[in-house]
């Protein structure tokens, strides 16, 4: 009997932002025979071009449909998506949320910045000079240690 093996699922780079950076954001819900909408804050903690994984410190509505706009890099990019799940410590809030509506403009966006932050990460690990470089598209969102000696040896 062969083992079936834990394949990766994800269809898009992932983009941690905890690199010591937590980026806010506002989160609208629309909820059905509902007005207004409700909105709360949040802390994006990693992004890729499919979803988000957001912390809360207020239990999220139940509801089927997310419309937000995330700010990065002064580029607003407006995404509808779908809880996908939740997982709640004492009063924080987990929050994974699958993007069903998204700008294939804002994808590519997105996984190029992904992408640039893993082929740094690669070049870290092999120790190669101009680990971080400022035409990274992920440059703004990452203060990693080697982005702050670049900043300082200048």
């Amino acid at each position: 009997m062969t083992k079936k093996t834990n394949s990766e699922r994800r269809k898009h780079p992932r983009l941690p932002i905890l690199h010591g950076i937590l980026e806010p954001v506002e989160i609208e819900f629309f909820i059905e025979n509902k007005s207004p909408n409700a909105s709360q804050p949040a802390i994006l903690s990693d992004l890729s071009a499919g979803g988000m994984r957001l912390i809360a410190f207020l239990e999220p509505p139940h509801t089927k449909e997310i419309n937000m706009i995330l700010k990065l890099d002064k580029t607003q990019i407006p995404v509808k998506g779908k809880i996908a799940w939740i997982k709640q410590k004492g009063e924080v809030y987990m929050i994974g949320i699958a993007f069903t509506e998204i700008s294939k403009e804002n994808q590519n966006k997105i996984n190029a910045m992904a992408n640039d932050y893993l082929d740094c990460d690669m070049r870290i690990s092999f120790k190669l000079p101009d680990a971080c470089v400022e035409t990274c598209k992920a440059h703004i969102l990452c203060n990693k240690p080697q982005k702050c000696e670049e900043y300082f040896n200048k």
